[in-house]
Order: C-alpha cells, then structure tokens, then sequence
C-alpha cells in the first residue's frame, strides 16, 4: 500500500519562487524570454486598443479626449479581468507547467506572488470574481460612455470601488502574512517587488480611485435633482 501511495504522489520539481519551500508541482520554466513575452503583450495592447479609438471616434466623434481616455482604460481592464485574469481562474491548477502565452506571463509575474502557482485560495477566488464581475461590466462601461448613457456614472463608480478593494485585499493578505507568519512570496530582488508587486497593482488603486472620484462630480448635479426642495444644503 505504502509502495503505492508513493508512486502516485506528483514529484515536486525544482523552481526559483519564494518561498523556496513552495510545494509547485510539475513547474517548467518558460520558453521565451521576458522581453518576447512583454513584446507581445505590449503589440497586443496596441492592436486592441487601437481599433477601440477607431470605433469610438467612428460612433461618436464629438466625445472629450478625457471620455476617449477613460474608454480606453474600460476595455484595457476588461479585457485584462476576464481574459487574463480568466485564464488564470481557469488553469490554475496546471499554471506552473503552462508554455502558452497567458501561462508564461503569469509564471513570470509569480516571481513576484507565487500564490499564482499554488492555487492559493484568497488569489483564485479574487481572480475568478474579478474576471466574471469586473470584467463584463468593465466593457459595458466603455460602451455606456460611447453613448453617454445615463447609468455610466454609477456603474463605473461600481467597478472602480471593486477594483480599489479587491487591490487593497491582495496587498493585505499578502503583508499580512509577511509580518504576521514570516512568509515572503517574492524573490528578494527588488525589481520583482516595486516593478511586478507593487507597481502593476498600484495601478489599479490609482486609476479607479481617478475615475471614482470624477464619477462622484459629475453625478453630484444628479444627486442634487432627485433631492427634495429643502434638502440640497448650502
């Protein structure tokens, strides 16, 4: 029996992501250098988001470039929630043998949080809520704007405050268990922390705290309507 359990049991490959005790099971290094893979991702961008200010210029060509501007950053986050992100919900299981695109990126990211290859709970419910929430109503954003429909201010005050928490709960559980329980995710070069930790999620604390408060401006002479006579204040 015992000669059996051990035959079955996964091997536990050798990998470079902290902490070095990880248990990342079936890991493969990546392919491509990290230069190719954020080439690619980056001409990607462009393609997408190119095509994006075609359309929106072709469907209303009087719209302010700030409305151009927070378009773009809907269907950037869109796109990144539920397809990236959705990739990740989808094949986190097997993330660390993964030689796809999607899967060499996230390898690389892990670097910085390798909860990304351990199936770690807090990570894969964020993410799968993310890309299933976020990700749609970011793109429905996007195209409330082209239209200037009435409902994009609330929606996008909506998606931006679950943006800013879910980045504030990613950033807490993982110092939480930095100072709390001794453990690091990242490697201890510096460029992974500031560079992938810090950075490309501080992002999204940024930006949709920006586009928040814009939402809460603009909304305010809406606000001031629907009050009773008496109660719109000094």
């Amino acid at each position: 029996m015992d000669e059996y359990m051990n035959t079955t049991k996964l091997p536990q490959a050798p990998h470079p992501f902290y902490p070095i005790e990880a248990n990342i099971v079936g890991y493969l290094a990546n392919r491509w250098s990290v230069t190719t893979l954020l080439g690619i991702f980056a001409s990607g961008w462009v393609v997408i988001l190119g095509a994006t200010l075609a359309m929106v210029r072709k469907h209303n060509p009087a719209l302010p470039s700030t409305e151009k501007a927070t378009i773009l950053w809907f269907v950037l986050t869109g796109t990144i929630h539920l397809f990236f992100e959705g990739y990740f919900a989808f094949h986190h299981a097997d993330m660390p043998s993964k030689q796809d695109l999607f899967g060499q990126l996230w390898k690389e990211y892990a670097f910085s949080d390798s909860r990304y290859l351990t199936s770690d709970p807090f990570v894969l419910c964020m993410e799968t809520v993310t890309a299933v929430c976020w990700g749609p109503l970011s793109f429905a954003v996007a195209l409330m704007i082209t239209y200037d429909h009435p409902l994009r201010h609330p929606l996008q005050t909506l998606v931006s405050l679950g943006q800013i928490y879910g980045d504030i709960l990613y950033y807490a559980t993982s110092m939480f268990d930095h100072y709390h329980k001794g453990l690091s995710y990242c490697r201890p070069e510096a460029y992974y922390f500031w560079g992938y930790y810090f950075f490309m999620n501080f992002i999204w604390i940024v930006i949709p705290g920006t586009v928040y408060l814009t939402a809460l401006e603009r909304s305010q002479p809406w606000i001031n309507k629907s009050r009773p006579s008496g109660l719109t204040g000094t």
